[in-house]
């Protein structure tokens, strides 16, 4: 009778733990299996480039600047009137009626100077339009990311739950037998507890990360979908060329640039205002005061005017000073948003660097130890030669390294996305206020 029992409780715990009971757990620090229908990034990406509104909002301001631009190399338009003096005619019995011509003449290039800066608004427009658009991509790559994490743990803690639900089973099962006592059964009671919140805290994340990524797509009715990606695939690449291509060649830096180019433009526009533009005026008339000659009207007769402004007091002095101090200020700018961008990297390229080293731990020391570790006890469990609890001991720590892994590897990819994408992350601002970048992961409770 002894050796039936034996071989029941071997038969038991063999079923509990079998490789098809445990998923497969050495398999997470690999390629996911691919799910047969999904969304990619690159799908998600189109979306948000038809869909997000602020991109829409950067186009009309474009087209703004654009039709400004039109507006200021406009010529001033002439004047035309009439004319009348002395219309009763008095003693004379005639008076002066008819018509004239008025146009302003713009001199000192006054002119093509206004289209300069307009041009270089238009530009500075263009530059934002563009850097809105990396915004709204980085952003949904970084929550693409989130969310693919937040996907692959859910499947994890599935997984986790059903293992800790069948050694539940189990222990009671050995229990039954006299193989286990009452504090194995309520240690592995307590253990399925945990793992069944884990798998509700697991799908709550779920939910807020595709909130949070249909909402940066610009589709916040868009319904859950399954993502296609692998988070297991490391991006490429050196980090710290990515912070010199950011203070460098990031879309802030050159909207700054372009600001200097403005700012010139405005200094020798002003300089040029105390040119005095032309007025002419000219036009014809019928004088019907009598000739004290023929006794006729005088008849039809033509006028013409010439005259300019004199910069005795106004000479714009006022205005060239302020652009001076504005040509100046942008160029701080450049320098300001150059060391603003460095010092925003910095903190992105430490976590990035600190997961990419816990993701290369995990992937080649620890998971794969904790992993024989547990097969190691597991087998010594089912010859009889090792206490429950040690299984147990050895299962949890093998399950938390593999939802560690998960999470380090969402902190490396969102911190290498926004690297990538010059640190322009907050997608959901209006293109006229975005500036502020979106929290990066840095340690998450799985």
């Amino acid at each position: 009778m002894k050796l039936d029992v034996f071989s029941l409780c071997r038969v038991v715990v063999l079923l509990a733990f079998s490789p098809l009971a445990l998923g497969q757990l050495s398999q997470m620090t690999g390629a996911p299996a691919p799910a047969s229908s999904g969304i990619t990034l690159a799908e998600l990406e189109q979306l948000a480039l038809s869909s997000n509104p602020t991109l829409a909002q950067a186009a009309a301001a474009v087209r703004g600047a654009r039709g400004r631009h039109q507006q200021a190399g406009l010529y001033p338009n002439p004047t035309i009137g009439y004319l009348g003096e002395q219309i009763r005619g008095g003693i004379q019995g005639g008076g002066e009626q008819g018509f004239f011509v008025g146009q302003n003449v713009v001199l000192g290039g006054k002119l093509g100077l206004a289209r300069q800066v307009a041009s270089l608004e238009e530009e500075q427009a263009e530059a934002k339009a563009e850097e809105q658009r990396l915004r709204v991509l980085t952003s949904v790559r970084v929550h693409y990311y989130r969310a693919l994490a937040g996907q692959e743990m859910v499947e994890l803690r599935r997984k986790l739950s059903q293992v800790a639900g069948d050694a539940v089973t189990t222990t009671r099962q050995l229990a039954n037998v006299g193989q286990a006592d009452k504090p194995d059964v309520l240690q592995a009671e307590v253990e399925a507890d945990q793992a069944d919140l884990a798998v509700e805290r697991a799908e709550q994340n779920q939910r807020s990360a595709w909130t949070e990524l249909a909402a940066a797509v610009g589709r916040p009715a868009m319904p859950t979908t399954h993502l296609l990606g692998n988070l297991s695939d490391l991006p490429q690449g050196d980090p710290e060329q990515w912070v010199e291509t950011i203070t460098t060649g990031s879309p802030e830096v050159r909207f700054a640039q372009l600001g200097v180019n403005r700012a010139q433009a405005v200094l020798a526009r002003s300089k040029k205002e105390a040119v005095p533009d032309l007025q002419l005026r000219g036009g014809l008339q019928q004088n019907l005061e009598t000739n004290d000659t023929t006794g006729r009207p005088i008849g039809l007769q033509g006028f013409a005017e010439v005259g300019v402004e004199i910069p005795v007091f106004n000479r714009n002095q006022g205005n060239v000073s302020a652009a001076q101090a504005d040509v100046e200020r942008s160029r701080q700018e450049v320098q300001r948003v150059q060391l603003s961008l460095r010092q925003r990297a910095s903190r992105p390229l430490a976590n990035y660097e600190s997961a990419r080293a816990a993701v290369e731990r995990y992937r080649s020391r620890m998971i794969p130890h904790a992993q024989e570790a547990y097969n190691l006890y597991r087998g010594k469990y089912e010859q009889m030669a090792a206490a429950y609890p040690q299984v147990l001991i050895a299962q949890r720590t093998l399950f938390q390294l593999q939802a560690d892994y998960v999470t380090s590897l969402a902190n490396l990819w969102t911190n290498a996305v926004a690297l990538q994408g010059f640190l322009l992350t907050d997608g959901g601002e209006s293109p006229a206020t975005s500036g502020d970048t979106l929290p990066l992961m840095e340690t998450v409770q799985p």
